[in-house]
Parts: structure tokens; C-alpha cells; sequence
């Protein structure tokens, strides 16, 4: 009798159980519902319209056009206005030489004016201060200002930078899609798997059936035992208990595709590909052919590497001179009274000025930024080594694996049809009355073994080749 492989038998009876595997969705009776019948290529375009994650990476495109205009506003005017009141309770009083006294006493002197005793007057050493406030109680101002960068490096390489930054987060939408997609390709067939799965469930138990039926007529003939009715029955309940199993876990795993595609749990899915022998072997072989730039992870690397070399020059020009242009504009009064609505002079204050900085030494600063952006450079670089060696070794191991698994179930097939063959022919030969009932106990069991194969070996080839197509970038 042939054995089973452990591997077969949990692919066949525990594939169901993977969480994403489904047929359609039950209808609850409270719940409205949504048809979808979709292709694997509409299931997949429904993802991209509702996953989770696809819709978060399209919003982080939203956001780096927003921050690419901040950076952007950096290179436009600034301009403000102000206006302003102040109310001075007590004016400041300053303090200062006494330059009023000597004037007057000069006078005195050059006029030959004499004292009340008769004497001229002199000019004293020290005349002492004078305690003056200078001020009103109340002010206003009202103005414009205005200041323009006329060349920052930084901003000039932030402006350049701006295409790829934008550029980063879009290919970052496609590697999300490239995964999400990778996915819904595996479980979409999975679950065409697992219609195969349920049709041979279903064609053993009408089988095994028909075997009951016939065993029931031989024991009435008197040419079987009880024993032997009471073996098929046994087969049939097990069969039938296995079928229950799988349609309960197959419709349990069919909401972690609903979640997988952002799809409401209630709606109804149901999925109209086939999945065939010359669909999985159809435009993989003989087109092996592949370059790394057809990879999504190949083509964000090279994007991370161009900003990580603008962060270079980002650093390198902020060590030359900066130029800015500023203005101001501005109106003036001062009032002892609040009354600026009233008459009064205004007095205009108005200014340009041409700004220019000039770095000197920011003790090693810069030259330490700079350092470290060459070495994310660096990193960058071996890390796009290291991915083109995974692709290599991706694609070689995917290729390996579809040629396997497309021997593999050219051969399971074969062995299938052949050990229903031999079923029907043992059963012929028990409903003759020359076989005996382990005989068809074994060939049941060898043909059962066959098809738990051959469901093994379609799902393993669904999968390679969709491993295969990802690994080349061209799925």
C-alpha cells in the first residue's frame, strides 16, 4: 500500500486553514452585502484602490508634495506686516552732562559781566547733570517688512532634491503594490487550489457512496460480511466529516482576503479565474531573461542612494557665503494723547539692506556632516551590492523551484489519472465477486494518496510561478 508524505497530506487536508483562503462569502441574513466577481487582475486592482497600506503610502506622496512646497517657499519673498501701540506710564528718564550751563555762563564771561561783589564771572570746573525724559506717553508703528535669500546652498540643492524626494515616495506605492499584489496573486489561486480540493473531496465521497451502495446488494447476496459495510461506512463518514472541515475553514480563511484586499467583510466575493496546467506553465519558460532595473526594491535603492548624495552637497555648500536682501517700511507717531486716528505727524522709518554670511568655523561641524552623509553614500552602495546578490540568488532559487514543481505535477497528474484507473478496475473486480474488500480498501486509499499529491503539486506550482514572475520583475 502507498504511503502518504507527512507534507502531502497537510497541504491537502490544511490548506484550507490558510487564514486567506476562500471560496465566496457566506451571507449573513443581517448583514447587506456587495457582490464582486473579479479576475485575479481586478482583485488586485481592488487592493490598490482600498488596501490599507497602499492608501497610506499614496497619502505619504500627498505629504512630500506638501514639504517639497515648504522647501519651495524658501526661495520666494517673505513678507510681513506689523502694527503696534505702546503707553508709557512713566517716560524713562536719562541722565546727562549739563551742556546747557556752559553755554550760559560763556555768555556771561564774553560779555564781561560781573558777580555782586564786583568780580567777573568765571566758568566753574563742574556743572553737574541734568535728569530729561525724552518721549511721549503714547506711541504707534506701522510697517512692512520684507526679506529675500538671494543664494543659500542648502535651499538650492533642497529645490533640486525636490523630483526625487517625490519620486522616492512614488516608487514606494509601487514596491507596496508589488507585494500586495505578490499576495493576492498566491491566495487568489490558493483558493482556486482549493475548489480542486473540494471536487475530489466530492468525487470520493460519491465513490465511496456507490461502494456502500454495492457492498449493501453483495451482503444481501450473502457474498460480503457485515464487517465489510460497516469498513465503507466508516470511509464515507470520514470523508464527509473532512468535506465539513474544509468548507468551515475555507469560508473562516475567506475574511483574511476580504481584509488583505480592503474589502467590507460583509460583501460577497466570488472569483472567476481557472487555474489549469498550461495556465501556470503559459509565458514563464523560455523567458528568463531579466534585468535588476525591473525590480521595484532595485529601482527605490538607486532612488535612495541620489538623495543620500544631495545630502552631500547640501552639507558641502553650506560652507560658502549666504546672500539675503531685506527692507523695511515703516510709519512712526508719537502722541501725548492716544488720538492716531486724529491729526498728528506720521514720520516714515525705511531701510534696505544687503545681507551676506559668511561661514568661518563652526568648530568641524560641517566637515563631521559631510563625513557622515559620504558614509550613508557608502552604505547605500553595498546595500544595493547586497540586492543585486539577493535578486541573483532570488531568481535562480525561483527558477529551480518552477522547473521542479512543473515536473512535479506532470507527474502527479499522471499518477493521479492512473490510480483512479486502478480504483475502478479493483472496484470492477469486487462487484465481480474476484476482489476482496482490502483490495479496494487499498486502491481507495492509493487514489486518495494520488489526488492529496497532485492538489500539492498544483498548489506548489501556482506559487512557484508566481515567485518566479516576482523574482524577475515581471509579475
Amino acid at each position: 500500500m502507498m504511503r502518504i508524505n507527512n507534507r502531502a497530506v497537510r497541504v491537502f487536508s490544511a490548506m484550507a486553514l490558510f487564514p486567506f483562503l476562500a471560496m465566496a462569502q457566506p451571507r449573513p441574513d443581517t448583514a447587506k452585502t456587495t457582490r464582486h466577481e473579479l479576475s485575479v487582475q481586478q482583485a488586485v486592482d481592488y487592493a490598490r484602490k482600498n488596501n490599507v497600506q497602499v492608501k497610506n503610502a499614496l497619502l505619504d506622496v500627498k505629504l512630500q508634495e506638501q514639504v517639497n512646497r515648504e522647501i519651495t517657499s524658501n526661495a520666494y519673498p517673505h513678507i510681513n506686516a506689523n502694527l503696534g501701540t505702546t503707553y508709557n506710564p512713566n517716560v524713562a528718564t536719562q541722565v546727562l552732562p549739563n551742556f546747557i550751563s556752559p553755554a550760559t555762563y560763556q555768555v556771561l564771561v564774553d560779555e564781561g559781566v560781573r558777580n555782586g561783589a564786583g568780580n567777573p564771572i568765571t566758568m566753574p570746573g563742574d556743572f553737574g547733570f541734568i535728569a530729561a525724559q525724552f518721549g511721549t506717553k503714547y506711541s504707534a508703528t506701522g510697517g512692512l517688512s520684507l526679506t529675500q535669500i538671494l543664494f543659500d546652498g542648502q535651499v538650492f540643492v533642497g529645490l533640486q532634491a525636490r523630483s526625487a524626494t517625490l519620486d522616492f515616495r512614488r516608487k514606494n506605492v509601487e514596491v507596496t503594490e508589488e507585494i500586495i499584489k505578490s499576495n493576492i496573486y498566491k491566495i487568489y489561486y490558493q483558493l482556486v487550489v482549493s475548489r480542486t480540493q473540494v471536487e475530489l473531496l466530492d468525487s470520493n465521497i460519491s465513490l465511496i457512496d456507490k461502494l456502500l451502495h454495492d457492498t449493501r446488494i453483495i451482503y444481501q447476496n450473502g457474498f460480503a460480511e457485515q464487517l465489510d459495510i460497516d469498513k465503507v461506512s466508516v470511509q464515507l463518514a470520514n470523508l464527509q466529516t473532512e468535506k465539513v472541515k474544509v468548507l468551515n475553514l475555507v469560508s473562516n480563511g475567506y475574511y483574511g482576503l476580504k481584509v488583505l484586499m480592503g474589502m467590507p467583510i460583509n460583501d460577497e466575493l466570488i472569483l472567476t479565474d481557472t487555474l489549469s496546467d498550461e495556465i501556470i506553465k503559459d509565458g514563464v519558460l523560455g523567458n528568463e531573461v531579466f534585468s535588476y532595473e525591473d525590480r521595484k526594491e532595485f529601482q527605490y535603492a538607486n532612488i535612495g542612494k541620489t538623495l543620500n548624495e544631495y545630502n552631500v552637497r547640501r552639507y558641502k555648500l553650506s560652507q560658502i557665503p549666504t546672500v539675503s536682501l531685506s527692507g523695511n517700511y515703516a510709519k512712526n507717531a508719537q502722541r501725548d494723547k492716544w488720538n492716531f486716528f486724529g491729526s498728528g505727524d506720521w514720520f516714515t522709518i525705511s531701510n534696505i539692506n544687503l545681507n551676506v554670511a559668511i561661514p568661518i568655523f563652526n568648530g568641524f561641524f560641517t566637515k563631521s556632516k559631510i563625513a557622515q552623509a559620504k558614509i550613508e553614500v557608502e552604505k547605500t552602495n553595498n546595500q544595493i551590492e547586497e540586492l543585486k546578490l539577493q535578486i541573483d540568488s532570488e531568481v535562480a532559487v525561483a527558477k529551480n523551484n518552477f522547473r521542479s514543481a512543473v515536473s512535479t505535477l506532470d507527474f502527479q497528474k499522471r499518477n493521479m489519472e492512473l490510480a483512479e484507473k486502478v480504483y475502478q478496475q479493483t472496484k470492477k473486480k469486487y462487484e465481480a465477486g474476484t476482489g476482496s474488500q482490502t483490495e479496494i480498501n487499498t486502491a481507495q486509499t492509493e487514489m486518495k494518496a494520488a489526488q492529496i499529491f497532485y492538489v500539492t503539486a498544483l498548489y506548489d506550482a501556482i506559487i512557484a510561478r508566481v515567485d518566479f514572475l516576482k523574482a524577475t520583475g515581471k509579475l
